[in-house]
């Protein structure tokens, strides 16, 4: 008996770590696509205010490097005193990963 409870609340553990996370497309359009736009080309007015690039231009992907990408969500991007973008709150460095692989498939 003693056991098979100490193997059900492990399962149950499990099943809470295991947990998937938030959808991308739903973190996207959460944390992103009012600057970036929906389809990555940043042709939103906060992303033409901002000077967003266009996520769709293969030489902006090319050029984007994943670690610099992972920084940039997690810290946000400043310009001297100025905030060009928001940290991503609230999402785990895995959510932010995927962000990032769901922004490559802007790629034209």
């Amino acid at each position: 008996m003693k056991k098979s409870i100490i193997l059900t609340l492990a399962l149950m553990a499990a099943g809470i770590i295991a947990a998937p996370a938030a959808d991308v497309k739903e973190n996207w359009e959460k944390n992103c696509a009012k600057c970036h736009g929906p389809d990555g080309k940043g042709e939103t007015k906060l992303g033409k205010k901002s000077e967003v690039k266009d996520m769709t231009d293969a030489k902006w992907q090319s050029d984007l490097k994943e670690e610099k990408a992972f920084q940039s969500v997690k810290g946000g991007i400043k310009d001297g005193e100025k905030i060009r973008m928001k940290a991503a709150e609230g999402l785990t460095d895995e959510e932010i990963k995927a962000l990032i692989v769901y922004a490559r498939t802007f790629k034209k």
